[in-house]
């Protein structure tokens, strides 16, 4: 009995029995709506498992949210609540597209430094607000609001310019070609490659027909790296001395204003890091007008939630939601369902994530119950 407590009040546990229940429900709210729930699942499975096109299509969809979930969850292992990881991937984004339009050096250089203007553009404007939040008391999460929506309306303000805008579109135009990540990018654009490609059946689906870039290798590092940085160094020992009471950090010396200032700094970067790989790793290499934002910085927020703010859960719970995200578009063409309803099996699925924090309290009641009876 003693053991079964412990695994049901591990993290990784009540996350599994969140998301179990979350299927559950969206198979109930399937039923609901008209659509044969068993039937609609197997087909949301399906557009993801069922060739290797697709499962690199996810993972490719997942990389962004890996990397501002990763962000979020630095912020609030640190106390801090991210919620500007939006504005800081959009201005990420902005950067590394202007910078590389404006550049054309070897990719040895450019792809560096349109990686690195995405990293430094997302750790500015997270450092606005943990700026704010050190100097002022000014709450990050009022100040991250606002930033969003100056960083979306100054995204649509460059891709009016001439510079940038592409004739005849929306949006930008690409970034120069010396600057993308995808992997073997130049390779599979030239008659021999894809000749050469189109032979193997992996190959052909995974590299010829997708983006498939060098994104997640990346996400996996850092996932590990802020990992260390967080538990094994005492720089992170700081950070979430801080972020656990500031009153005790000060007491024993920490610079506490300090600190926040680098949390959000980190953790805007990381967020600026998903952008420019986003730009450099994906089609169509560029920015273009938002009516809205495209929620990949909220989506990594809810990411940071079902993974229970650890890095390394970023990357399995960011593959979750790219799955569903991905998947939704096959239960889209194949049931008819709306979007919609993926939108609530996420929402139903971070709901269950949130009610965990009850589970260990009603197992240790029940344990207690129990005892008494014996």
């Amino acid at each position: 009995m003693d053991k079964a407590i412990k695994i049901l009040k591990k993290p990784l546990t009540m996350t599994l029995i969140a998301v179990f229940f979350g299927f559950i429900v969206a198979g109930i709210i399937l039923a609901a709506a008209g659509y044969p729930p068993v039937h609609s699942l197997s087909v949301l499975f399906d557009g993801v498992f069922s060739s290797p096109k697709h499962i690199s299509n996810v993972i490719i969809k997942s990389t962004p949210i890996i990397l501002t979930g990763i962000g979020v969850a630095f912020a609030f292992k640190t106390g801090l609540f991210n919620i500007g990881a939006e504005g800081q991937f959009i201005m990420g984004c902005v950067a590394s597209t202007v910078v590389g339009i404006l550049f054309d050096f070897p990719p040895v250089i450019q792809i560096p430094l349109v990686v690195l203007a995405g990293v430094a553009a997302g750790a500015l404007y997270g450092g606005i607000a943990g700026f704010l939040k050190a100097k002022f008391g000014i709450h990050e999460v009022l100040t991250s609001i606002m930033l969003n929506w100056i960083a979306l309306y100054f995204s649509n303000y460059i891709c009016t310019l001439n510079r940038f805008h592409k004739p005849d579109t929306i949006g930008t135009y690409p970034i120069n070609r010396s600057g993308y990540t995808m992997i073997l990018g130049n390779y599979k654009t030239t008659e021999a490659g894809k000749a050469a490609l189109a032979q193997n059946e992996f190959l052909r689906s995974t590299v010829l027909k997708t983006d498939v870039n060098v994104g997640i290798i990346i996400a996996v590092i850092l996932a590990v790296f802020i990992w260390f940085l967080l538990y094994k160094t005492a720089k992170g020992f700081e950070l979430r001395a801080v972020g656990f009471n500031k009153s005790a950090a000060e007491f024993s010396g920490i610079y506490v204003n300090k600190n926040i200032l680098h949390s959000m700094l980190i953790s805007g970067a990381i967020c600026g890091l998903a952008a420019s790989l986003y730009i450099t790793g994906n089609s169509p290499h560029g920015i273009a007008t938002l009516a809205a934002f495209e929620n990949t910085g909220f989506n990594g927020l809810s990411v940071c939630l079902i993974a229970a703010s650890s890095p390394i859960g970023c990357i399995f719970a960011g593959l979750l939601f790219g799955g569903l995200i991905y998947g939704g578009q096959s239960l889209q063409y194949e049931v008819g369902a709306p979007s919609e309803i993926i939108n609530i099996v996420i929402g139903v699925i971070v709901f269950f994530v949130a009610l965990t924090r009850i589970i260990p309290p009603l197992v240790d009641r029940f344990s207690k119950g129990g005892k008494k009876h014996a």
